[in-house]
């Protein structure tokens, strides 16, 4: 019993060497073309993925173009609508009052570079800058992107939130409902509205426009100054300076804003087609990597195949 013992014990020390041996034929004998394909094979999936990523980024480019060519039109000629409002009531960013609001305008969707970060960017130094004891701002965000970076350390401050502007072709009508319903739902001395002008595809310059409410448009008339320049001009009707001005800076808000979304707009297409044509170029380049190493893996397997042929060969004539 002790030596059939040993035998079990045996026989259990040599089944193990064996089968893992026998599987690890079975599983040399099942792959396709040997280990030196395999490598091949994974760098022409490679190739194929890059090429793929490459037709997307090309045409991704051509409808940006479109876009772009669509829109930019419309942003030149909103220019005229508030340069009479800015030559008017004027522009000052400087103006220090109580409460701010801080407008962001951003895109809904990415792959633009970086003009939305630099819209979050300058946003939050507006408002650290505008910010103290007895202080008030807060956000109005436009598009999903400065939403989603704001929302991550200003939350508490965010006020309104707006998304999918662009959904639709972009109007002075869309864009005066949404002024409107800014102010009536948000309180301010002076609405800071931060986007990115269109100067080129390959260049936009971030941009603040401030628009002051009636009340601090008065109290600078009534100070002196460049404002005071409205009361140089006839009131004509019923209506007093205060509804005036009440008038005009609703209206002056609302074509800013128009002016803005649009420059924002062209913006994002040209950043668009400049990120993606880096895009198309990068991929070119590593499709060309690519086929140098794939051809070099090819060449190295046929010249070890073609080492072991002559070398089989010479084995049997000796």
């Amino acid at each position: 019993m002790a030596m059939a013992a040993v035998l079990r014990r045996e026989g259990r020390r040599l089944t193990q060497p064996i089968n893992a041996l026998h599987s690890s034929l079975i599983s040399q004998d099942q792959a396709p073309h040997g280990s030196r394909s395999i490598s091949t094979q994974v760098v022409r999936n490679r190739m194929k993925s890059v090429k793929n990523i490459q037709k997307i980024t090309k045409a991704m480019k051509m409808v940006a173009a479109s876009k772009l060519r669509a829109v930019q039109t419309r942003a030149e000629n909103s220019r005229g609508l508030w340069q009479p409002f800015t030559a008017l009531l004027g522009d000052n960013p400087s103006t220090d009052v109580k409460k701010n609001v801080v407008v962001t305008v951003s895109s809904d969707k990415g792959l633009c570079g970086g003009i939305n970060s630099t819209s979050v960017k300058i946003s939050r130094v507006l408002h650290k800058l505008n910010s103290g004891p007895d202080k008030e701002t807060k956000y109005v965000i436009l598009g999903e992107k400065a939403k989603a970076q704001l929302v991550r350390d200003s939350k508490k401050d965010i006020e309104l939130s707006l998304t999918e502007l662009q959904k639709n072709p972009l109007n002075y009508t869309q864009v005066s409902v949404l002024a409107d319903d800014i102010l009536k739902n948000v309180e301010y001395d002076a609405l800071r509205i931060v986007f990115n002008k269109f100067h080129s595809v390959v260049q936009f310059l971030p941009t603040v426009s401030t628009v002051l409410s009636p009340e601090v448009i008065e109290r600078e008339a009534e100070s002196g100054g460049k404002l005071g320049e409205l009361d140089s001009y006839e009131i004509e009707g019923g209506e007093t300076k205060s509804e005036i001005l009440q008038n005009l800076a609703e209206f002056q808000f609302s074509c800013v804003m128009y002016n803005a979304v649009l420059e924002n707009a062209c913006s994002e297409q040209g950043a668009r087609m400049s990120a993606m044509d880096s895009s198309s170029r990068n991929a070119g380049d590593m499709l060309d990597r690519l086929t140098l190493t794939y051809n070099r893996t090819r060449q190295a397997s046929i010249t070890t195949e073609l080492i072991e042929i002559i070398s089989g060969a010479s084995a049997l004539e000796g």
